[in-house]
């Protein structure tokens, strides 16, 4: 089974997932990246043509591109030292204090955090405020974690601040949208800085941030919304034994519908049998079909016998959703195994919604094993099978590995001209020369003159060199 390979930059929309082009990506939460709250790590493009520090910040940016730190810290502190009005001049102290994080002595890490302070009394409203809070909470944690004691209570005392319910803030926050922008998106600044200072807080000392997040989690005001989408992922990381129960908690109870989704994400990747039960308690009774959705894909990346059963389970649950149902079918399939294939073949015959049908056909198409290729094979040639299901049949057949040693025969096996059509196009769609050997044979022989023209048609299509001659001597024949 194909797994997602995780890591804090990975972003992509939550989406349903599409029969066309499956997508993993599709289940992944919309907040994933700066999830731990990563700062900027690379330049915007020179866009102040003319302006005179200009030429000194491509120099910078050239100079980090390359990891030259030093240098790149050097140049960044000139802008604002020789250009105060430089446009470059609010974001050039956050790169000079991110060259000289990237150096990582103790002595440049405290010019940073000062190069940080100087740009919040100068520039207030820089565009990369939101990275620098993040970026002096990461430094913090560093100096902390080499004995920095004053470090080491800033980062505690900013993480216990983090999960506190300041009502004031929350009760402004929620007149104006609850902490939301009109486009949906949370205002982070705020949010960015706390949850610099919880993971911070995780990375000196584990054991004192798992409370932190529980209480953080166990919110439901709506100012601390954008707060708990982004502590469901630190839980999860956290290693905590209970975390499982946490998650659980919040994919149930959370008022916030994206806090609910990732929450059952990240259990996923959680990996642990208690998992997978909070992941099937939320499959079989949850009445939000958007969140069962993600129980589904969530289980699918279990490496588990109980997790597989789960989703069989759901796949023939005749009173579930059409759609879940086929979603529970795809990802078994991209599970693949010998049990997995057997259980879909059984599954084709116990089920009479075609919709459902067409995707186990689809899925057993995508098992790679022989067995299923023979099987697809057989319900094309199954007369008592409605056309479109055999012309399915055929079709996946021949995507899923079936030789033209089981497909040539067809053509002369079928008595209706539909599926010998179709078989038409599914020789088209091989490049193994024996296909172009079929086509040709049906193009000569055929008594039907309108698969002699389809045959002709796309023979017309294919690259192989012996085409073009046979269709000039078809031309020329007298």
């Amino acid at each position: 089974m194909y797994r997602m390979q995780l890591g804090l930059a990975l972003a992509t929309t939550i989406g349903a997932i599409h029969w066309s082009a499956p997508a993993r990506d599709a289940a992944m939460p919309l907040s994933v990246q700066g999830t731990a709250a990563e700062p900027a790590e690379a330049p915007r493009a020179p866009w102040l043509q003319g302006d005179p520090a200009d030429s000194v910040y491509r120099a910078a940016r050239a100079a980090l591109s390359r990891r030259d730190y030093r240098r790149a810290a050097d140049l960044f502190a000139q802008i604002p030292d020789r250009f105060p009005r430089s446009g470059y001049a609010p974001d050039a102290f956050y790169w000079q204090a991110f060259a000289l994080y990237r150096i990582g002595d103790e002595p440049q890490l405290r010019t940073a955090l000062d190069a940080l302070r100087r740009q919040r009394e100068r520039f207030a409203d820089a565009g990369t405020k939101g990275d620098a809070a993040a970026l002096e909470q990461r430094i913090q944690g560093v100096l902390a974690r080499r004995g920095d004691e004053a470090a080491a209570v800033g980062v505690t005392a900013a993480a216990e601040s983090a999960a506190m319910a300041e009502h004031a803030e929350h009760a402004e926050r929620a007149g104006e949208g609850a902490g939301d922008r009109a486009d949906g998106r949370c205002e982070e600044d705020g949010d960015d800085m706390k949850i610099a200072a919880i993971n911070a807080l995780i990375h000196m000392d584990s054991e004192k941030a798992r409370p932190i997040l529980r209480r953080v989690l166990a919110r439901r005001d709506a100012g601390s919304v954008c707060l708990r989408r982004k502590a469901v992922f630190l839980i999860s990381q956290a290693g905590d034994e209970g975390a499982e129960d946490i998650l659980l908690a919040s994919a149930r109870t959370d008022p916030d519908p994206e806090v609910r989704e990732q929450a059952v994400f990240w259990l996923s990747q959680v990996g642990s049998e208690r998992a997978v039960g909070a992941l099937d308690s939320i499959l079989r009774g949850s009445t939000d079909r958007r969140l069962q959705d993600k129980a589904i894909f969530a289980l699918s990346q279990q490496d588990s016998p109980r997790a597989r059963q789960a989703l069989r389970a759901y796949a023939e649950r005749a009173d579930a959703p059409d759609h879940l149902r086929e979603q529970a079918v795809f990802w078994i399939g991209q599970s693949g195994g010998q049990e997995n294939s057997a259980w879909l073949r059984g599954l084709f015959g116990r089920i009479r919604n075609e919709e459902l049908r067409k995707k186990i056909l689809f899925s057993l198409s995508q098992m790679g094993d022989s067995e299923s290729v023979k099987w697809l094979v057989g319900v094309a040639r199954d007369r008592t099978q409605t056309i479109e299901t055999r012309k399915q049949a055929l079709f996946w057949a021949g995507q899923g590995g079936a030789s033209m040693a089981d497909l040539a025969p067809l053509y002369g096996s079928f008595d209706d001209r539909d599926m010998k059509e179709h078989l038409i196009f599914v020789y088209s769609q091989r490049e193994e020369p024996a296909a172009v050997d079929r086509l040709l044979e049906i193009a000569r022989r055929d008594p039907d003159p309108e698969l002699r023209k389809k045959a002709l048609f796309w023979i017309g299509q294919s690259e192989d060199p012996r085409a073009a001659k046979a269709l000039q001597d078809i031309i020329e024949q007298p």
